[in-house]
């Protein structure tokens, strides 16, 4: 009974119960539909305030034993193992942090009071020499190169999917289209390749940004080091010692030469011009995706009861290609954004920079992962419908091989001129007769009806043929995507991720 508690417990549940009632509930916030629709928890929790204000930890705690190596006898190992101890932002930290924010006014020393509150040892020699940017920076630094791994792994998956997919489909004829009309054709399976080879660009240019990607490390305020060259009596070979130390300790092939109070704001430009090449490489894929399920010759996948209209009730619409295109968008804007952001860093630095790349750099990863695990999820499961395919080529066929024909008279001792325009003529007497009559295209019976062409007509029935008009599809898709190729090359150090990773799902 409630009488029987001790009044303490009874006031420790009566201020429960007020919280929870005042807590509000997640449906009573903004959330934004990238983090609680599109991306994974992995992404999500790289850009986590706790992943952010750990790193910083991490980083304190690299730069003072870096220090102590260096001879600085103020740190001492009972500091250190403080703050080992408490790496990670518990949620007492970040309270604490809150409320020391609000009367200093400044993020990073409010962390650097809650750090030194559980690490009363190193409180004294925490943040020792340092600016805020050798955290903020070397951290975002850190973030995105791990983000960028992420999206590497899922943009092998999806290369892998498509390869597959080309391979699997690299003899079927089909239309291909320049101008959005009727052309040539050449193979589904070819058709894949080519968005392929587009991601596979996508990859090589988020490989040499990731490769090449460097530390801010410890430049001091304006990157003279000077606080640093203070701390080592003057000492500038500790001061090149330090980032080496910095840099090893968390992985990077070294520092940008010339740093400001921030590494240059390039970088993320650099970047961003990388990630959002994978915007545009989506939107075309979903572009041509979405052309071909409303012809009804290939559609992502469709679920046994997903509903693909609230009124129509026959309708499969392709809301996954639709979703990668709009997030794509999205994405491709980034880099103007990121490249004002640039421009507007006057002289050694001004602070405008901080608000929007607290929103940009999140946003430009999340969208990309998002992109991909919309790719991965259409790519596993595409579905072909051969005979609408080869429908629509037969309906376009004849006017296909027109080209064979001309070749095939001059090869005979015709003008190439005159039976170009006979079959000029007789083209656009069929294409009347379907466009205006609604009937089936009849050129061949035109052309065997007339007499100029009366030297082929023998050869009209084997020239009917789409496989004969694909050229060298198959031989493109087996070089390219076939065991050897350029993709099996680019995916070697992809392979166990794809080997154990399951289509991604996508929350609708």
């Amino acid at each position: 009974m409630a009488g029987d508690k001790h009044p303490l417990e009874q006031q420790q549940e009566l201020q429960s119960v007020k919280a929870q009632k005042t807590r509000p509930s997640s449906f009573d916030t903004y959330q934004t539909s990238l983090s609680v629709r599109y991306c994974s928890p992995e992404m999500m929790g790289l850009f986590s305030q706790r992943s952010r204000h750990s790193i910083w930890r991490r980083l304190w705690l690299g730069l003072a034993e870096s220090e102590k190596e260096l001879g600085i006898t103020t740190i001492t190992p009972e500091a250190l193992d403080e703050m080992k101890a408490h790496l990670i932002v518990t949620d007492d930290d970040f309270e604490t942090a809150r409320i020391e924010e609000k009367k200093r006014r400044h993020d990073v020393m409010a962390h650097v009071h809650a750090y030194g509150l559980v690490a009363p040892s190193a409180a004294g020699i925490i943040h020792l020499g340092a600016t805020s940017c050798l955290f903020t920076d070397n951290a975002e630094l850190i973030i995105m190169r791990d983000a960028l791994d992420l999206l590497l792994k899922k943009l092998a998956k999806v290369i892998s999917n498509l390869s597959a997919f080309a391979l699997q489909w690299k003899g079927e004829p089909t239309l291909a289209y320049t101008h959005l009309q009727a052309a040539q054709p050449h193979s589904v399976g070819k058709r894949a390749a080519q968005w392929v080879q587009d991601l596979m660009l996508d990859l090589e240019s988020i490989e040499e940004v990731r490769n090449k990607l460097k530390f801010r490390g410890a430049q001091g305020t304006t990157g003279t080091q000077a606080s640093f060259l203070e701390i080592f009596r003057g000492d500038s070979s500790k001061c090149d010692k330090l980032n080496e130390l910095l840099c090893k300790k968390f992985d990077f092939p070294g520092c940008y030469d010339i740093s400001t109070q921030t590494y240059t704001r390039k970088v993320d430009l650099i970047i961003a011009n990388a990630v959002s090449g994978l915007g545009a490489t989506a939107q075309k894929i979903c572009g041509d995706i979405r052309h071909l399920a409303s012809w009804k010759e290939i559609e992502e996948p469709f679920e046994k009861s997903q509903i693909g209209s609230s009124a129509m009730a026959f309708k499969r619409n392709p809301m996954r290609a639709e979703r990668c295109s709009a997030l794509a968008r999205a994405l491709m804007a980034k880099p103007a954004s990121f490249a004002n952001t640039l421009s507007d860093q006057w002289m050694e630095r001004t602070l405008d920079d901080s608000a929007i790349r607290r929103m940009d750099i999140p946003e430009m990863f999340l969208l990309a992962e998002a992109i991909l695990i919309g790719l991965d999820n259409i790519s596993d499961g595409l579905v072909v419908y051969p005979k609408r395919i080869q429908n629509r080529l037969n309906e376009e066929l004849p006017f296909m091989i027109t080209e064979t024909i001309i070749m095939r008279l001059v090869a005979l001792g015709a003008s190439r001129q005159e039976a170009h325009e006979e079959i000029r003529v007789l083209s656009h007497q069929a294409a009347s007769v379907v466009k205006n009559e609604g009937k089936a295209n009849d050129l061949i019976e035109r052309i065997r009806q007339t007499e100029y062409f009366k030297p082929i007509w023998g050869e009209l029935d084997s020239m009917f043929q789409a496989d004969l008009y694909i050229g060298r599809s198959v031989e493109i898709v087996e070089k390219y995507c076939g065991a050897g190729g350029p993709v099996e090359k680019a995916l070697l150090p992809y392979r166990k991720y794809i080997s154990e990773s399951a289509t991604a799902e996508l929350d609708v």
